[in-house]
C-alpha cells in the first residue's frame, strides 16, 4: 500500500485532465468554506475580477455593491466611470500593495495624498486615474469623490462575509516623494511622468506576501470574521518596464502571485484560492480561451471559469473514490513521477 492508492480520480493528471474533453473537466475547486446565498461577498482586484461579481449576481448570490452609481447615468456612463465593476469605485487594483494602500487609507492607518493631476481646467485622481473620463471640476471635488469611495470600502469590508481579491501584476510605479503606489504608470492613463520621482518596483514574493498579509490583517481588524478568496488573473501583462522580454516577465509576475496566493491559503483556514489562472492557461486548453492577441480572455473563457466558480460554491465536499488496481500503462517513461499513473482509479 502507498498513499496514491487511496486518492480520487481528480488527483491524477491522465483521467482528470488529459482524457476528458477540456470543456468537461470537473471538480477543479472544492471550497474550504461555505458561502450561503445571502452571505455578502465583496470583489476587488484586476480587470478579470469584475467577471466574478457578475457571476455571483447571475447565480443568485449576494454580491455587495457598496458604491452604486448615482441616478441619471446610462449603463455606458456607469461603466465609463467605474461603477458596478467592483464592490467599490477604486478602479482596477493590480497589486497587493495597492490593496493594502486603499485599506490603510479607508481605516485610518495612513493619510492619502491630496495631490491632483491637472489637465487644462480638469483634475484627475492619481490613484484611480480612469474612473472619471472627463475629470473633476476641482481638486476638492476629486477628494470628496475619493472619500465616498473610502467610505464604501469601510462599508463593504465591515459588512462582507467574504472578500474575493484577484491579483494581476507584480510591476508597479511608486511615488518616491509620497511613498505611495500608483495603479498605473504616470503619463500613461493620465498625469506626467517624472523620472526623478516615479520609480518602478517589481515586487518580490516576500514583498507581495507581506503586502497581502497586512491588507488581510487590516480588513480583519475591522471585520474579524472576514474570509478571503484569492485568485490570479490569467490575462498576461500588456508590457513590462523591467527591460526583460514580455514573455518571461509575465511568467515571473504570475508565478509570484500564484505562489503568494497558495502560501496564504496554506497558512490560514479562512483563506482560499480559486484556480481561474489554471482554468485559462492550463496546457490542456491550448490557448483556446485567448483572443487573437494571445492576451485577452474570450467570452467563452470567462464563462468557462465562472461555471467552475459557481459549481464549486454549490457543491458539497465529496468523499474520495476508492482506487482500483489497474494494469500498468505506458507513457512518460523518462519521468519518475509517471509511475504514479499506475495508481489512478481508472
Amino acid at each position: 500500500m502507498n498513499p496514491y492508492q487511496s486518492l480520487p480520480v481528480r488527483a491524477f493528471w491522465r483521467p482528470a485532465v488529459a482524457e476528458p474533453d477540456p470543456l468537461d473537466i470537473q471538480d477543479v475547486w472544492r471550497p474550504k468554506f461555505a458561502l450561503g446565498q445571502d452571505d455578502p461577498v465583496v470583489t476587488a482586484g484586476s480587470c478579470f475580477a469584475a467577471q466574478i461579481g457578475r457571476a455571483l449576481l447571475d447565480s443568485g448570490m449576494n454580491w455587495l455593491n457598496a458604491e452604486p452609481a448615482p441616478p441619471g447615468l446610462t449603463r455606458q456612463q456607469q461603466q465609463e466611470r467605474g461603477y458596478g465593476a467592483f464592490s467599490f469605485r477604486t478602479g482596477n487594483i493590480y497589486t497587493p500593495a495597492v490593496l493594502r494602500q486603499w485599506l490603510s487609507w479607508a481605516f485610518g492607518h495612513a493619510q492619502p495624498p491630496e495631490e491632483a493631476w491637472a489637465e487644462g481646467d480638469r483634475f484627475f485622481d492619481p490613484y484611480r486615474p480612469a474612473i472619471e473620463p472627463e475629470g473633476f471640476a476641482s481638486p476638492a471635488h476629486m477628494l470628496k469623490a475619493r472619500e465616498v469611495t473610502l467610505d464604501a470600502i469601510r462599508t463593504a469590508v465591515t459588512t462582507a462575509s467574504c472578500l474575493v481579491f484577484t491579483m494581476g501584476l507584480t510591476e508597479a510605479w511608486r511615488d518616491a516623494a509620497a511613498g505611495t503606489v500608483y495603479p498605473a504608470c504616470p503619463g500613461t492613463v493620465r498625469g506626467t511622468f517624472d523620472v526623478d520621482r516615479h520609480t518602478l518596483r517589481n515586487f518580490t514574493f516576500a514583498e507581495a506576501h507581506r503586502d497581502m498579509t497586512e491588507a488581510i490583517a487590516m480588513a480583519r481588524l475591522a471585520n474579524p470574521g472576514l474570509r478571503i478568496l484569492l485568485t490570479v488573473s490569467p490575462q498576461p501583462l500588456t508590457a513590462t518596464a523591467t527591460g526583460a522580454h514580455a514573455l518571461p516577465a509575465n511568467g515571473y509576475s504570475k508565478s509570484v502571485l500564484r505562489a503568494v496566493a497558495g502560501q496564504l491559503a496554506l497558512e490560514d483556514p479562512d483563506i482560499d484560492y480559486f484556480p481561474s489562472y489554471e482554468l485559462i492557461t492550463g496546457p490542456v486548453f491550448g490557448g483556446r480561451f485567448f483572443g487573437p492577441n494571445h492576451r485577452t480572455v474570450t467570452t467563452e473563457g470567462v464563462d468557462f471559469v465562472m461555471r467552475h466558480f459557481v459549481a464549486g460554491l454549490r457543491q458539497r465536499p465529496a468523499k474520495p473514490q476508492p482506487a482500483n488496481d489497474p494494469a500498468a500503462r505506458p507513457g512518460d517513461a523518462a519521468c519518475e513521477d509517471a509511475v504514479l499513473d499506475y495508481y489512478s482509479p481508472r
